[in-house]
């Protein structure tokens, strides 16, 4: 997905200058790359944090420049809510990037009927491809997975033209066996077999005894 952004020059820098552009309701960034010069920029809060929130990576720069970039790095506050700053690497539509992408979890497996449950072991994947066709997410099915199984990085089905840089044996999702209860473990916890204490009362008494 690639998302239009109304970006301004910054002239002024410094802590006091992006207090300002803050409060002015904008997010401070950077767009460098390419070898050309670096330019200090502000977009509307709103526009930018919705933009991320949406899983954009690509963006097109309107306004003060006319450019496409890259999301590359995002700062947040410290709760995680509001974007503090914001850097932009410029790219051209047909140049490859490298990303990471979320993988999202779809099916059901049938190793859950018999009592299996899913775990999600990787939440992105990381992969290499024209910055045109960044994917959003990339999808994962579940319905082959029995008892024990797993799907690796190398199982993941990428877009077409993308290129794996995650390891290929790093498990995305496996589907564990149920847990077996011992029964005279079970039966204890059912009579509530209370633990010996030390330093209790039967201590005490051999103590006094003595």
């Amino acid at each position: 997905m690639t998302d239009a952004l109304n970006a301004k020059i910054r002239q002024e820098l410094g802590s006091n200058a992006v207090k300002k552009v803050r409060k002015a309701g904008h997010v401070p960034a950077v767009l460098y790359g390419h070898g050309l010069e670096t330019v200090s920029l502000s977009i509307p809060t709103d526009e930018l944090t919705a933009a991320i929130r949406r899983g954009t990576k690509m963006v097109n720069l309107t306004g003060g420049v006319d450019e496409s970039a890259l999301i590359s790095d995002v700062q947040w506050d410290t709760f995680g809510v509001d974007v503090l700053h914001v850097d932009l690497t410029r790219v051209s539509a047909s140049e490859k990037v490298q990303v990471s992408v979320p993988l999202d979890l779809r099916g059901e497996a049938p190793g859950t009927r018999q009592g299996g449950r899913i775990e999600r072991v990787s939440h992105e994947i990381r992969i290499e491809c024209p910055a045109a066709g960044i994917p959003d997410k990339i999808e994962v099915s579940v319905n082959s997975l029995e008892i024990d199984d797993s799907l690796k990085m190398s199982d993941v089905k990428l877009p077409e033209g993308a290129q794996l840089l995650s390891g290929p044996d790093v498990v995305v999702v496996l589907c564990a066996a149920p847990v077996e209860i011992d029964e005279e473990e079970e039966g204890a916890a059912a009579e509530g077999i209370e633990p010996e204490v030390i330093g209790g009362r039967k201590d005490e008494e051999e103590e006094g005894g003595s």
